[in-house]
């Protein structure tokens, strides 16, 4: 596919797209773990506040979808195809289908682990020796995220769907075309190892096991984008390894503040 040659191609808009993409790697992994610190506290007293903070994340979402897209309009020297806004013009190479192809399988196995409780045993606290108080895994992040009631589901499918659509957008679409400008010459590799980098640190929250998983996803993502040169497979790839969580029961989860 063809990415922007410079910044340049972006004209006027170049700064703010810069800016844009700066904090999508550098800011959003400090917003992100402040929010979810938040978030977590709240979980003591607050019974609304897992809907308020998927508010929180669809209103940051897609704002920042919306910024983006706006910048893009006022770089006419950036077409639609660019950016990923187009229908596929190929399919993905062997070994990209290959890799696709094992997400799906991790999926589908996660998706059976995660009906088991497989995401509650991780989560529970392990004690060292020698201490007195318990260390917290990196699965209470994402255990206290899922959706417990019936009001919450509903909310969190439209935060996986929104998900698929504006970090695809923003961390794909956008954020590719402005590292490649950035970096005239960049190979494919480098633009996908950038992109890994870049979504694996949004995820800071979920400690290092979060960032390499998701920071894996994220390269697979940006390969299979690269090479089709269209974000829907990879948004409807994201929006379903986001769904999974809509099939773990309650009855797997805590009903109450994930606590260590």
């Amino acid at each position: 596919m063809s990415l922007p040659g410079s910044l340049a191609d972006f004209g006027p808009a170049a700064l703010a797209a810069v800016v844009v993409a700066a904090y999508l790697i550098l800011g959003e992994p400090v917003v992100g773990h402040v929010l979810h610190r938040r978030f977590e506290g709240r979980l003591r007293s607050d019974p609304q506040a897992r809907r308020s903070f998927y508010r929180r994340l669809l209103v940051l979402e897609w704002g920042l979808a919306v910024l983006a897209l706006v910048i893009w309009l006022s770089a006419p020297g950036v077409d639609a195809g660019q950016v990923g806004l187009v229908w596929p013009v190929q399919w993905p190479g062997p070994v990209t289908s290959v890799v696709v192809l094992l997400v799906l399988v991790f999926v589908v196995v996660s998706t059976r682990a995660l009906r088991g409780g497989a995401l509650l045993e991780a989560a529970e606290p392990v004690r060292r020796p020698g201490e007195g108080r318990h260390s917290e895994p990196a699965a209470h992040a994402t255990l206290a995220l899922l959706p417990r009631t019936a009001g919450e589901r509903r909310l969190f499918t439209v935060v996986g769907v929104t998900a698929g659509i504006c970090e695809e957008w923003l961390y794909r679409g956008f954020f590719l075309a402005v590292a490649a400008a950035v970096g005239e010459g960049w190979s494919t590799g480098v633009l996908v190892g950038v992109a890994a980098l870049a979504f694996g640190l949004a995820h800071a929250y979920q400690g290092w096991v979060g960032i390499t998983t998701t920071g894996v996803l994220g390269g697979i993502m940006a390969a299979v984008y690269l090479q089709t040169g269209s974000l829907l497979l990879p948004v409807l790839l994201h929006a379903l390894i986001d769904l999974r969580f809509l099939l773990v029961p309650s009855r797997v989860l805590p009903v109450g503040r994930v606590s260590g």
